[in-house]
């Protein structure tokens, strides 16, 4: 497939979901305000159905699919043409992406209608706007600077939040929004800062190049932060034609063959565990190799150019596939659950409310004092579901927090076998040497932090492991107790009205649990805003979110701060004690080994102790913002048919409610729900039937 034809799909493709995207937020919204207004009438006739919560929900989804983007996360190391790349994809030489300058601060792409650059800071100052040229001049740096800064563990820009660049490209117009992110370094804080933006995005993008194939930097990023985490990653083998430039004899095509077939041969070994989904292996959809440069040269000369041999045309088509087949569909298919929850629960409440129309004030008492008991049982069903959540809490919370204490007390059996890895980066002579002394301490200040950043990260994905089972477990109690509720919600209906009221759904693959059951078993997510903040949060209860907050500040914060600041005196100490003579290599790292685990042990029970509380917290956090969200949504739902009932009765107290005319208004409240849940059908069948 040429790169146009897969271009031009891919735009076509991002414009047709666009599109649906459109038609359901319209089709939501209104549905919204016909319940909405309907509600309004309900003042003046027999009062109000009670369904707030549909409208608040529908409302929210509504607002979040018409801001609806496929979020695209760069990563990657320092000078791996991240900015390259990016410029090569959207066509214009856009991002810093000189010989030497590299971009310092995380920058969201995304369409606006003129150029324009936002800096947002996090020291309280208002937003400021910049053109181009001074966006370039001003925030980005030299990676000699860069390295000064990281030597001094300063930021370049550390009043600066995130930038805004808004752009009239087709791409982004079409609903992609890419965040680039600063390079990866050794720098663990640089790192946490891409970190905290990984479970927002739709998508990672991680770029290498061909002349270092996965440094140990890029395998300790992967394994750290990415192994593991059910995330989605495309690598991009950047510079793949300069794998060529470097033979000797460049038009040799059997050693350039055998050259790029050693260098797969590498990217694979390292990145094949990253490409499979439940056993099955993805790599040739997930890993590419490119030539960004000759396809940014390409594009600037001729927008419509041909990219063949670039590796961008295979790259876009599974980039579309994964994006607008996979995860398009995915999420419009929550959309069209929360129009077929709203539409059911608006049909139900009319089919309720009719047969009681014709009671008068006193037998409509008398039938809701007789189902006072099943909304006990309704109240009881709650404060189960609450009970076990809170348990549930309690046993991760202490269990997990005691796992993360026994770790941490635990490193001291393993330190000399583990610390080994990042000896190598140690120059132990250079320790003689006053001039050199301070920059052999920064060395093994950094090799400590990448041991113990390693080993906190080991640690952490056991526990979202351990927290994951958990929810699921959770989930499947959610399902138990919604049915359980259905039933006694169907008994209060029946008790009421005299007769069995089912609506007909139009979901036989779908169960019949409430709404408030649904949401704690993970199937909805458009309706709440995520719990984690800032600008690219998503949409839904995200747990991971929540932990992020916490665990970095512990891998990072808590324990190097704890330990390094403390140690690296004593371990000089201990090397200057074997005298000059004394120090050879082998036995300098013995020393230095044996010192640093004799002064880790010394403070580990204080680590352990100060931040297993930290975990403590961080996973009790996780559930008790389940638990209040779940014991919000059911009990909405107990209020709001207790207020449906009383709104009726408080209507025929006050006026004289015409038959006829409610029973009209209430059926063709009915058929205009139906008429916009029926849009949203074949909005979604018809994007179905388009990639079928």
């Amino acid at each position: 497939m040429s790169d146009q034809v897969a271009t031009d799909r891919f735009i076509q493709d991002l414009e047709r979901v666009a599109q649906v995207r459109s038609q359901m937020s319209v089709c939501l919204s209104k549905l919204a305000e016909t319940i909405n207004q309907a509600e309004l009438a309900g003042d003046s006739s027999s009062g109000k159905l009670s369904l707030e919560r549909d409208i608040e929900d529908i409302t929210v989804a509504s607002k979040n699919l018409r801001q609806g983007v496929f979020r695209l996360l760069v990563l990657g190391d320092m000078k791996r043409g991240k900015s390259t790349f990016l410029n090569a994809l959207i066509g214009e030489n856009l991002l810093p992406s000189d010989v030497n300058p590299c971009t310092a601060v995380l920058t969201v792409l995304r369409y606006g209608p003129e150029k324009k650059v936002t800096i947002h800071f996090n020291d309280g100052k208002n937003p400021q706007q910049l053109d181009f040229q001074n966006f370039k001049y001003k925030y980005t740096i030299d990676p000699a600077e860069a390295k000064k800064l990281e030597q001094e563990k300063k930021q370049a820009f550390p009043d600066v939040d995130y930038a805004v660049v808004e752009y009239p490209l087709t791409l982004l117009e079409k609903g992609i929004e890419i965040v680039d992110s600063p390079g990866l370094n050794d720098t663990e804080a640089r790192n946490e800062l891409s970190l905290g933006y990984v479970n927002n995005c739709h998508a990672i993008l991680f770029v290498m190049r061909a002349s270092q194939p996965c440094t140990l930097g890029e395998r300790r990023y992967l394994e750290n932060y990415i192994k593991g985490r059910g995330l989605t990653v495309f690598f991009l083998v950047n510079a793949w034609d300069q794998v060529r430039e470097s033979l000797i004899d460049p038009d040799d095509v059997e050693e350039l063959q055998a050259s790029e077939n050693r260098l797969r041969q590498v990217f694979n070994a390292n990145l094949a565990e990253y490409c499979t989904i439940e056993g099955q292996n993805i790599y040739d959809e997930r890993v590419f190799e490119l030539s960004s440069i000759q396809a940014l040269r390409r594009r600037l000369k001729n927008p419509q150019a041909d990219l063949e041999g670039t590796g961008f045309p295979k790259f876009m088509d599974s980039l579309n596939t994964f994006l607008t087949r996979e995860r398009a569909i995915a999420e419009l298919r929550q959309v069209r659950t929360l129009a077929r929850l709203a539409c059911n629960h608006t049909r139900e409440a009319v089919a309720r409310r009719i047969p009681l129309l014709d009671q008068d004030v006193n037998e409509l008492k008398k039938r809701i004092d007789s189902v006072e008991p099943e909304f006990n049982k309704l109240t009881s069903i709650r404060d189960k579901f609450q009970k076990e959540i809170i348990n549930t809490r309690d046993t991760q919370a202490r269990t997990i927090s005691e796992s993360f204490r026994s770790y941490v007390l635990n490193l001291g059996d393993t330190f000399e076998t583990d610390f080994l890895r990042y000896q190598p980066e140690l120059n132990l002579f250079d320790f003689l040497s006053s001039g050199k002394r301070e920059a052999f301490n920064t060395a093994l200040q950094k090799a400590f932090e990448q041991y113990i950043t390693d080993k906190s990260a080991a640690w952490t994905l056991t526990a979202e492991k351990d927290i994951n089972a958990a929810f699921k477990e959770l989930s499947h109690s959610a399902a138990q107790y919604g049915a359980s509720y259905n039933q006694v919600t169907e008994e209060i209906t029946e008790k009421l009205t005299g007769q069995d009221v089912k609506v007909n759904t139009t979901t036989p693959e779908e169960d019949n649990s409430p709404a408030w059951a649904k949401w704690a078993m993970g199937l909805l997510s458009l309706s709440k805003g995520n719990l984690a903040g800032f600008a690219l949060a998503g949409a839904g209860f995200d747990w991971k979110n929540i932990l992020l907050n916490y665990f970095t500040v512990i891998g990072i914060g808590g324990i190097i701060t704890a330990v390094t600041g403390i140690f690296l005196g004593p371990i000089g100490f201990a090397l200057l004690g074997l005298g000059v003579g004394f120090l050879q290599a082998d036995q300098a790292r013995k020393e230095l080994v044996k010192t640093a685990k004799k002064e880790l042990v010394k403070h580990l029970p204080q680590v352990a102790y100060e931040q297993s509380q930290v975990v403590y917290n961080a996973v009790k956090e996780c559930f008790d913002s389940y638990e209040r969200e779940v014991s919000k949504r059911i009990n909405d739902d107990i209020v709001s048919r207790k207020s449906e009932l009383d709104n009726l009765v408080k209507q025929k107290q006050t006026r004289e409610i015409n038959r006829e005319g409610e029973f009209n208004r209430l059926k063709k409240l009915q058929e205009d729900v139906i008429a916009q849940l029926q849009k949203i059908e074949a909005a979604y069948s018809n994007l179905l039937a388009y990639y079928s």
